[in-house]
């Protein structure tokens, strides 16, 4: 799985999935300040999955139909690394690959997924 960590969420979160193997790209390394669309556009193109804490990725995806390679949106109450370290690496552990397509979103109590419809 590849992924693209969003500024919301956090150098450190990037840091660590590269720790753990994983492909991943920091929007502060490489599209710091970038708005949210062009973070979409560059993940589409990248097959990237975007990791977020910001819920805007979801009206761009449902409401204006950008397409997505897929999105976890951390919706958190404790929005510490350590606290988003904990559910995503859980989350990753429990989905495995089956993100790819799907908007998850995860609580510290749950994941949901939703399919992104493609035209």
């Amino acid at each position: 799985m590849k992924f693209l960590v969003d500024e919301s969420t956090g150098q450190k979160i990037a840091n660590h999935l590269r720790s753990k193997g994983y492909d991943v790209i920091s929007a502060i390394e490489v599209l710091k300040g970038q708005s949210d669309h062009l973070i979409i556009i560059y993940a589409y193109k990248e097959k990237r999955i975007i990791i977020t804490n910001d819920k805007d990725f979801g009206e761009l995806i449902f409401r204006h139909k950008y397409h997505c390679e897929g999105v976890i949106f951390l919706r958190l109450q404790d929005v510490r690394y350590d606290n988003k370290r904990k559910v995503l690496m859980d989350l990753l552990k429990k989905l495995d690959e089956n993100i790819s397509g799907f908007f998850v979103v995860a609580t510290e109590r749950k994941i949901r997924k939703r399919p992104i419809y493609r035209s």
